[in-house]
């Protein structure tokens, strides 16, 4: 492809994007008014289903089939990024031993790091009564396993993070995510349709699918975060380059020539 028709492409896809944008735009209420259909309809649908945050009803809920292709692309492309990272041929592990902190370095890991986990499981569990869900509680979750790496206990956070259990978790939340859609349209005729009993308000146990779609999120955000930072870690880390025999023994030879 010629330089030509790139630039050619780049401007009709541009020109597109902002004529949709200002399409969007205009027919948005007016700044500072009290008329937002948006927020009405959603805080409304939120309160039908027994869901307290809003913010996941409409993650999990009201737009499930966004969310849904949100967790295909953060999937797809951690698998992009791990295969992009993945050791060659002329890579080898090493065996690095604990970086040397300081003893407070040490002790505030010691105490944050089971705290952390604590708060990225509430987050995640909270997520249909309270600000949180999946995502944020995957992040944290994800966050509070690394905070071994900043203790420097690189090979304990080896050991505490087994890679292919995290590969099992990372899939199976995208298939549970799938299946409970597909369960509201076996059921009720639409995707991701709210089939379960939604409970009582403000209950842990409420909102229906919400809860567990949030969790299955969890289970693929956490995930995900795990195996690309384990990606990016062993390149800096873990992995080292070896010398080619052959070519060194080739070069030799032509400089002896």
């Amino acid at each position: 492809m010629s330089r030509r028709v790139r630039m050619i492409l780049l401007v009709v896809g541009l020109l597109g994007a902002v004529t949709v944008l200002a399409v969007g735009v205009s027919g948005l209420p007016a700044f500072g008014g009290h008329h937002h259909p948006y927020r009405d309809l959603a805080v409304a649908a939120s309160l039908r289903h027994a869901t307290a945050n809003v913010v996941s009803a409409v993650n999990f809920d009201q737009r499930a089939l966004d969310t849904f292709g949100e967790e295909t692309i953060l999937v797809a492309s951690v698998a992009g990024v791990a295969a992009l990272l993945r050791p060659v041929r002329r890579e080898r592990r090493r065996r690095r031993p604990d970086v040397p902190v300081m003893d407070s370095t040490r002790l505030l890991t010691a105490v944050f790091f089971p705290v952390t986990l604590l708060i990225g499981i509430d987050v995640m569990a909270h997520g249909a009564i309270t600000p949180g869900g999946g995502f944020q509680g995957g992040v944290v979750l994800a966050t509070g396993i690394h905070l071994l790496y900043v203790g420097g206990r690189y090979r304990l956070l080896e050991r505490m993070r087994p890679l292919p259990l995290f590969e099992i978790t990372e899939a199976a939340g995208l298939v549970i995510f799938i299946a409970i859609g597909a369960a509201g349209l076996a059921v009720a005729g639409h995707v991701f349709t709210n089939i379960l009993p939604q409970g009582q308000l403000g209950r842990l146990i409420s909102s229906g699918t919400v809860v567990l779609l949030s969790g299955a999120v969890g289970m693929a955000v956490v995930s995900s975060v795990v195996i690309l930072l384990a990606g990016f870690l062993d390149q800096a880390l873990a992995l080292e380059e070896v010398p080619d025999t052959d070519q060194d023994s080739d070069g030799a030879e032509e400089a002896a020539r």
